[in-house]
């Protein structure tokens, strides 16, 4: 029996499958995403975003930034739109073999390359040139269920309020995020 067992483990490894696989689920306002995190490809990222999960940062943040045809942003802003305290910020993991595809997570950042924190974006459509614009949008995960939610969220009304011109009218939020077995 375990003979079997560590054949089939090699033979997941073998198709690039980790037996390990990260998944973590975005219980949502508008339903359950549930996605991938590639720690081999983006380590420093992916560890950065499970120590936020594990702490429940993301319980109860707003996807703040929404456009259809682009990308949907979240992990930095609670429903009365404070933002939320964040960890020191991480190096750069883009140019890593993954791309701003659809349905890919990837950091949030401003101008500085290695300033993401806390915040990041699930593409909605390919976004190819976010893989080399200044300097690249790290990649660390992929959606594997849920997809039409994020098709729901991306089609949601949005305002300009303050800072923020892309927000939603009706808060859509992360209600929990755990990590999956």
């Amino acid at each position: 029996m375990k003979l079997l067992l560590r054949l089939f483990v090699l033979a997941l490894l073998a198709f690039g499958l980790s037996a390990h696989a990260q998944k973590v689920r975005l219980a949502t306002s508008e339903g359950d995403i549930v996605v991938v995190l590639d720690a081999e490809k983006a380590p420093k990222t992916v560890a950065n975003f499970v120590q936020y999960v594990k702490a429940g940062h993301y319980d109860g943040v707003i996807f703040h930034r929404i456009i259809d045809g682009f990308m949907v942003q979240t992990g930095g802003y609670k429903r009365d739109l404070s933002e939320k305290p964040t960890r020191k910020a991480i190096p750069l993991e883009a140019g890593n073999g993954l791309s701003n595809v659809r349905g890919s997570l990837a950091m949030a950042r401003t101008s500085d390359p290695n300033s993401a924190t806390s915040q990041f974006f699930i593409n909605v459509v390919d976004n190819p040139r976010l893989d080399t614009a200044g300097g690249g949008y790290a990649v660390f995960g992929q959606v594997v269920e849920g997809m039409e939610v994020v098709d729901k969220i991306k089609a949601v009304p949005t305002q300009e309020q303050g800072v923020f011109k892309n927000l939603p009218v009706t808060p859509v939020t992360i209600r929990k995020a755990t990590m999956e077995k």
